[in-house]
C-alpha cells in the first residue's frame, strides 16, 4: 500500500465526517465530477485506509497494552489503564469514538457511490469488499469498547444528514450481526492477493481471519475454528501465509520488506520527513532512541517479564537465583541488582554487591522472546549519540547514592519518566538504520493488525474450547517451535497438558509472550472475563510504586462520551457511568 498512501487524494476527500463530525465541506469534490473512473475508485479506497491508520483509529493499536497487565505507561490511555476514566473527561474515549465513526462514514460513502460507477465490475466488487471489511473492523472495535452503538450504513449520507445523526444505540447483538454480514460479503468480494504495488489492502484471508475473531469473541467456537482453519490450512485456496522464520526480524520489516505472516498490516513508507510511518517509538522508545524527547512513556511491566519461562520451559522464580528476593522488599532487590556509575555516565565504577553477569543471565536464560521484546538490565542497545549517530548503550540499574545517574547522551540509558523500569526492544530501531531512519516519531516498520501467529493461537483456543486438546497443542507448539522453546507434551512433566483448563492457561500465557507490544492483551483479558483479577498497581523492577490502578465493574465497557450524548439525545449511557 505504499503507492496507495502516496496518492494525494487523501488530503482532498470529502469524507471528513464522524459521529461527532467536525465537518468542514470547503474542499469537497462533488459526486457529479468524481465517481467516474477506475482511478477515482482507487482514490476512494485510499481515503478509507487513511482513516483506518489514523492515530486515534488503529494507528496506535500497540498502546492498548498499557491498559493491561503487561505494560505500564503515561499516555494515551492513562485514564483507562488507571481506572480513572470518566465520560466527562476522557479525551481518548472521545477520540477513539470519533475516528472509528470517521472510518465508518468513509466506508459508507464508498459503498453507496462505487456501485453506480461506469467502471469494471471487478473493480466495483473489490472496492466494495474493502469498504465492508473496514466498516466491519470499525464496528467490531466499537462493539468491544462500548457494546451497542448507533449503526449507520451506506443509506446514511452525511452530506445530507450531518446535522441530524440521531440514531439510538443498536444492541450489541445487532452490531455483531452487521459486522459478520459485512465480513461474509467481504470474503466473497475480496481477492486472495493484490499486486505488490497494492500491498496492505484488505484480502479474502484478512476477512476470514477477522470474522473468525468476531466468532471467537462471542464464543462461537465451531465457526471460529472453521474460519481460522481456512487460512491456516489453505482449505479452499492457496493463501500463502506462513510463520516468519525469525521472530525478531518479523518486527523489523522496513524499506519495502514484507512477511508472509502479515495478514492485514499497516505499511510504512520510511522513517523520515517525506514518508509515513507509525509513531511507535514516540511511545515505546527510551531516551537513547534518537535522543527521544517526547513525554510519552509506555514500558513493559514487571509482571510480563517475570511471566517468561526458563529455557527448559520451567517457570521462572527469582528466589532460586537470589534468596529472599520476592519478599525481601526494595532494599534487598537494590542490593542484588544495582551498581555505581561515574558522574559523567560513561562507565561502571563499582559493581557493589551486584553480580552483573548473574543478573544478565537471569533474563538471557529464558524464553528468547523476552530478550527480543524487552531491553533487560545489563544488556546492550544500539541507540544514538547527541548527533543521532549510532552509539552503544547499556541498561544499568544505578544506585544514585553511590555515584552518578544514567544519561541518554552518554553510555547508559533511561526513560522519560525516570522510572526504574524495563524498556521495549520490540519495534525499536537500532542506531539510525544505516541512515534510513531520522525521526523518532516515525517508526518505519510494517505493523500487523492481524498476523498468522495470532490466528494460530486463536485457532488453538477454539480447538481447546471444543475439546480438541491434542489439536490445540499442535497449534501452540508451532509458535513455541519458531523461537526454540521446548514443546508441550514432549515428555517433560512440567510441559504436560492435563485437560482443558491447563491448556487454557497455556494459551493465555503464550499470547502474552508472543503478542507483547502489539496491543492484543487488553482485549484478551476483557473477553476472558479476567480484567478485574489482572488489575494491580504499577511497580518498578525493585517493587517500588510507580502509580496506582483501580477497578470497578463499569470498566468492562467504556462510557459513551458525554459530548456525543449532548449531540444525540437518543443515546443512553453504559451502566455505572
Amino acid at each position: 500500500m505504499k503507492k496507495l498512501f502516496l496518492n494525494l487524494f487523501a488530503s482532498l476527500l470529502l469524507f471528513s465526517g464522524c459521529e461527532s463530525l467536525d465537518y468542514i465541506p470547503g474542499n469537497q469534490m462533488s459526486e457529479q465530477n468524481f465517481w467516474l473512473t477506475e482511478d477515482h475508485a482507487r482514490q476512494a479506497a485510499v481515503g478509507m485506509y487513511e482513516a483506518m491508520r489514523a492515530d486515534w483509529c488503529f494507528g496506535m493499536e500497540f498502546t492498548f497494552d498499557m491498559c493491561s497487565d503487561i505494560a505500564d505507561g503515561t499516555t494515551p490511555w492513562a485514564d483507562i489503564s488507571r481506572g480513572a476514566s470518566f465520560a466527562s473527561n476522557s479525551s481518548g474515549v472521545q477520540n477513539h469514538w470519533q475516528y472509528l465513526y470517521e472510518l465508518v462514514h468513509r466506508a459508507n460513502t464508498v459503498i453507496r457511490n462505487v456501485k453506480n460507477m461506469p467502471i469494471n465490475s471487478e473493480t466495483i466488487n473489490r472496492v466494495t469488499g474493502e469498504a465492508k471489511f473496514l466498516r466491519a473492523m470499525a464496528y467490531f472495535r466499537m462493539l468491544n469498547c462500548w457494546g451497542g452503538v448507533p449503526y449507520y450504513d451506506e443509506s446514511c449520507d452525511i452530506n445530507e444528514q450531518f446535522s441530524n445523526l440521531s440514531a439510538p444505540r443498536s444492541s450489541a447483538e445487532e452490531i455483531r450481526d452487521h459486522v459478520l454480514a459485512d465480513l461474509s460479503d467481504a470474503i466473497e468480494l475480496l481477492p486472495v492477493k493484490w499486486e505488490s504495488s497494492d500491498l496492505g489492502r484488505a484480502t479474502k484471508g484478512a476477512a476470514y481471519a477477522l470474522r473468525g475473531k468476531v466468532y471467537l469473541y462471542s464464543s462461537q467456537w465451531e465457526k471460529a475454528k472453521n474460519d481460522f482453519e481456512e487460512i491456516v490450512y489453505d482449505k479452499s485456496t492457496q493463501y500463502g501465509y506462513s510463520l516468519h522464520p525469525d521472530y525478531n526480524d518479523l518486527f523489523r520489516l522496513y524499506n519495502g520488506r514484507h512477511s508472509d505472516e502479515m495478514i492485514f498490516s499497516i505499511q510504512s513508507i520510511d522513517g523520515n520527513t517525506s514518508g509515513y510511518a507509525l509513531n511507535i517509538v514516540g511511545y515505546f522508545g527510551n531516551k537513547s532512541t534518537l535522543r527521544l524527547i517526547a513525554s510519552n512513556c509506555i514500558v513493559p511491566s514487571v509482571k510480563l517479564v517475570d511471566m517468561y519461562e526458563n529455557l527448559d520451559g520451567t517457570p521462572f522464580d527469582w528466589d532460586t537465583l537470589f534468596p529472599g528476593y520476592s519478599d525481601g522488599g526494595s532494599e534487598l532487590r537494590r542490593k542484588y541488582m544495582c551498581v555505581a556509575i561515574d558522574q559523567g555516565s560513561i562507565r561502571v565504577t563499582d559493581t557493589l554487591d551486584c553480580d552483573t553477569l548473574k543478573v544478565a543471565d537471569a533474563y538471557r536464560n529464558r524464553d528468547p522472546r523476552l530478550s527480543l521484546n524487552v531491553i533487560t538490565p545489563y544488556s546492550h542497545y544500539l541507540g544514538t549519540d547527541a548527533g543521532s549517530n549510532p552509539m552503544d548503550k547499556q541498561f544499568v540499574l544505578a544506585d544514585p547514592s553511590k555515584g552518578g545517574s544514567p544519561m541518554e547522551a552518554m553510555a547508559f540509558m533511561r526513560n522519560s519518566e525516570g522510572w526504574n523500569s524495563y524498556f521495549w526492544r520490540k519495534w525499536i530501531p537500532t542506531g539510525n538504520l544505516d541512515g534510513y531512519w531520522g525521526e523518532y516519531n516515525r517508526t518505519p516498520y510494517e505493523f500487523p493488525l492481524i498476523r498468522l501467529g495470532d490466528v494460530i493461537l486463536m485457532l488453538a483456543e477454539a480447538y481447546n474450547e471444543l475439546g480438541m486438546i491434542d489439536k490445540a497443542v499442535v497449534e501452540l507448539n508451532k509458535i513455541r517451535s519458531r523461537v526454540g522453546m521446548p514443546l508441550l507434551n514432549n515428555g517433560d512433566t512440567w510441559l504436560a497438558v492435563n485437560g482443558k483448563e491447563e491448556m487454557s492457561e497455556r494459551i493465555r500465557r503464550e499470547r502474552a509472550f508472543e503478542l507483547a507490544g502489539e496491543g492484543q492483551r487488553y482485549w484478551d483479558l476483557r473477553r476472558w472475563g479476567m480484567l478485574e483479577q489482572s488489575v494491580c498497581d504499577a511497580r518498578d523492577i525493585f517493587g517500588d510504586l510507580m502509580y496506582t490502578r483501580s477497578y470497578q465493574p463499569r470498566h468492562e465497557l467504556w462510557p459513551i462520551p458525554l459530548v456525543e450524548m449532548e449531540r444525540n439525545r437518543n443515546l443512553t449511557q453504559n451502566p455505572g457511568w
